[in-house]
């Protein structure tokens, strides 16, 4: 099962989903950390991922190597996180062929409405649950 972790700015959501799917999920998971920049990448990195790439073009290509794609909402709207997620990165998370599970996270130009609020570490579990279930008969 491969698992690809989407983030950018200052990298410290990604490195939490990479710290919690690193604790939850048998260790022969792969985890891909994607970042939209170097920082982002380093820090999940550092949270033990299996391998990581940085910047749009990586995202693009590496994108649909996945069974599952973690990420804040974000990494599916354009010129979020600071404009870090371009078009084209938006595109790509959105349109890959993995299973995606976006996490509700506001950004300043767009709020999430309808969604009961929730500590981040329990998204990711909620996340992690629907991986190990999704993951039991095929990826996807």
């Amino acid at each position: 099962m491969i698992i690809a972790v989407v983030d950018g700015m200052g990298g410290g959501i990604g490195q939490q989903i990479v710290t919690q799917l690193r604790q939850e999920l048998p260790l022969d998971v792969e985890i891909l950390a994607l970042g939209a920049n170097a920082v982002a990448t380093d820090r999940m990195m550092q949270a033990r991922a299996s391998r990581g790439a940085s910047g749009e073009n990586a995202i693009r290509v590496s994108i649909n190597l996945a069974d599952f794609i973690l990420a804040p909402i974000g990494a599916v709207v354009p010129n979020a996180m600071m404009g870090e997620i371009t078009p084209a990165i938006a595109e790509a998370v959105a349109n890959a062929r993995g299973y995606k599970l976006l996490l509700p996270v506001n950004q300043p130009h767009f709020e999430i409405v309808g969604i009961e609020w929730k500590a981040l570490t329990k998204q990711i579990s909620a996340a992690i649950a629907v991986i190990r279930e999704r993951g039991r008969g095929g990826a996807t």
